[in-house]
């Protein structure tokens, strides 16, 4: 596909819940494992795609925190599919000028792909176009719970706590919060995903698997969002 062109009133932040994988394969007569790859695959073009339309962030839900519960061959699957798209595709979007951020734990990780992630987290920290946020054994509610651990832990006193404190202490701190959620595959769950920052966030839920998600259906939920009016509570006179 051309290079797309920026869009106006593109998001500056999407978040993107990539659901529909299983049924992506399923419906083809694949294994499960054969459609977390499709989707791996699909990375690349939706990272390029929104970087030429001028989004500045975007976060892809790859790994939660309860996903641990999945059988032992499917989590392996997915370790590995991690280790080959760092093996396979930073070097080129380092040199796309994007930077790779990961938030959650690395705990779990063995020893080498966590050196893959610290790595490739080291050579695109200077990159400046597109910042690429992989959440990997991630999950909201653990987030918030970190987060007022380390307030603790600082000797925050409870009169102390504010909104700004506790942004400032999440895996997000320094990141402007989503302004668009999309979660594939039609399924209408957040799922623990960033549901902090995501308070104000405009959601979509196109009913497309998510190795089918390719740059037209991500202009059109681009072109969907730029219609909304987005009022943070206040009324339309007041905008």
């Amino acid at each position: 596909m051309a290079k797309i062109e920026p869009v106006k009133g593109v998001p500056s932040h999407v978040g993107i819940i990539m659901d529909g994988n299983g049924r992506w394969a399923k419906a083809r007569g694949l294994p499960r494992l054969m459609g977390h790859r499709a989707g791996t695959k699909n990375l690349r073009r939706v990272i390029r795609a929104a970087a030429d339309a001028g989004v500045k962030y975007i976060t892809f839900y790859a790994f939660s925190t309860e996903n641990w519960k999945r059988p032992a061959e499917e989590v392996n699957g997915l370790m590995d599919l991690l280790a080959e798209f760092i093996d396979d595709e930073v070097r080129d979007l380092h040199k796309e000028n994007a930077r790779l951020l990961h938030i959650g734990h690395l705990d779990g990780l063995t020893p080498l792909l966590k050196k893959k992630v610290e790595d490739a987290i080291e050579l695109t920290k200077n990159n400046t176009r597109i910042t690429v946020i992989i959440a990997f054994n991630y999950g909201g509610r653990d987030e918030i719970v970190t987060a007022v651990r380390r307030l603790i832990e600082a000797g925050i006193r409870p009169d102390e706590v504010s909104e700004e404190r506790i942004s400032n202490a999440l895996f997000t701190a320094g990141i402007p919060d989503p302004d668009l959620i999309i979660r594939t595959s039609g399924e209408k769950r957040t799922s623990n995903f960033l549901i902090w920052q995501a308070a104000y966030a405009e959601w979509s839920f196109p009913e497309i698997y998510w190795p089918d998600f390719d740059e037209k259906a991500l202009l059109t939920e681009f072109e969907n969002y730029a219609s909304r009016e987005r009022r943070f509570g206040k009324i339309s006179e007041q905008l």
